[in-house]
């Protein structure tokens, strides 16, 4: 048997799990968020293609994990990537997130988990940078997860760990 250099397999895997994520952030842009479904999204903060404002880029240099529950707004979903509005300490924000910079999507509503391979694609941070986009007050969002829950957050720095208990009816 001849031997893959293109890898097929990788490239079908990979196609079909950001697909799924494609299709499930869609939905939610044209038809919101389900029953108790919400999202944990990973990514590299530092790929090709990734938006985020120079405070975040500062306060999670190599991945960051955001939440799409309650409060988020215009989410918008292209064939590449996802945009979103989130706030993070009361400071709204829009994020760019290409499909390829996902590590992990996380759905714990029914326990459902896709990890994958970013591609190796990683830019300069100061080409990944947006201005803080002013978005009405009334509008909010969580605060996305810790990436090292180990580490606790001292006051004061603009970052909450935020316990997924915190969220469940009681």
């Amino acid at each position: 048997m001849a031997t893959d250099h293109i890898r097929y397999d990788v490239l079908a895997r990979d196609a079909l799990l950001r697909g799924v994520v494609r299709r499930v952030l869609a939905d939610a842009a044209e038809q919101g968020l389900p029953g108790e479904h919400h999202f944990f999204i990973t990514f590299l903060s530092t790929a090709e293609g990734v938006k985020l404002s120079p405070r975040l880029l500062a306060q999670y240099p190599e991945q960051m994990t955001v939440i799409l529950q309650h409060q988020f707004w215009d989410l918008v979903v292209t064939e590449d990537r996802f945009e979103v509005g989130l706030s993070f300490g009361g400071i709204p924000e829009r994020l760019v997130v290409p499909f390829h910079s996902i590590k992990s999507f996380f759905d714990p509503s029914v326990e459902f988990d896709m990890q994958f391979e970013p591609s190796d694609a990683v830019a300069e941070p100061a080409e990944n940078t947006l201005p803080v986009v002013p978005v009405p007050s009334a509008l909010s969002a969580p605060v996305p997860a810790a990436e090292n829950q180990e580490e606790p957050i001292k006051p004061g720095e603009g970052a909450e760990v935020v316990r997924l208990d915190r969220f469940r009816k009681k």
